[in-house]
């Protein structure tokens, strides 16, 4: 079978779409665009790209994280939809499970405000750097904490969408993602089979009538 049969056979979880624009739940380990190289082709645009043709892409998720990603039909709903994103106009929240007991202000939200930098050395990998980082806020709140095995369940909304942004922050708070390859130690990572971070909810005026829009998509972790 070709490249191009098998990623228009492959299955994608559409969540919804119309005339103007598609919402996707990515799985995880899959990449939301191209890398390089041959084997590297497959992912979630061309899948979807392969069912509508005229699908572009508006953001992306690391190819760990599972979730909400929304696409384009046409280049004007494309324009529309960056530009919304572009202008914080999207509002976008996340869920994972973290290593221990996150503290945040009862039935409230902690702010994370720590510039974020690419670390040369060990790219693709980010770091927290007070020069030359970016600034970078994330609002966290705490879901449940589970004493047996001492992880904490949370909420996370990112205001800014540097790469890498919520696994970073959560990483220098002390509470890095079960599962996460890049930025857990060993026995954090080895904690879960994937990366436990996924895009939970995501919200934006449709391109097209300016109507509010709402999607969620509970995590299967």
């Amino acid at each position: 079978m070709s490249s191009e049969a098998s990623r228009a056979n492959a299955r994608i979880d559409v969540v919804y779409v119309d005339e103007t624009l598609v919402v996707l739940n990515k799985p995880p380990e899959l990449l939301a665009v191209p890398g390089r190289g041959p084997d590297k082709q497959d992912c979630l645009s061309a899948r979807v790209q392969a069912q509508f043709a005229d699908a572009l892409v508006v953001h992306r998720l690391d190819m760990s994280t599972s979730g909400l990603i929304v696409m384009a039909r046409g280049a004007a709903a494309q324009r529309a939809l960056s530009a919304a994103f572009a202008q914080r106009q999207v509002h976008k929240a996340y869920g994972a499970e973290v290593d221990g007991l996150v503290q945040c202000p009862a039935q409230g939200w902690r702010n994370i405000d720590l510039p974020i930098a690419l670390d040369w050395p060990q790219r693709p990998r980010r770091v927290v750097a007070a020069e030359g980082g970016q600034p970078s806020t994330t609002r966290l709140r705490l879901q449940s904490y589970d004493a047996t095995r001492n992880t904490s369940r949370v909420e996370l909304e990112p205001l800014t969408g540097r790469t890498h942004q919520l696994r970073v922050h959560l990483q220098a708070i002390g509470h890095p993602i079960l599962g996460d390859a890049l930025y857990a130690p060993a026995e954090v990572q080895a904690r879960a089979t994937r990366l436990l971070l996924h895009a939970c909810a995501l919200g934006f005026a449709h391109p097209l009538d300016g109507r509010d829009l709402h999607f969620t998509c509970a995590p299967d972790f």
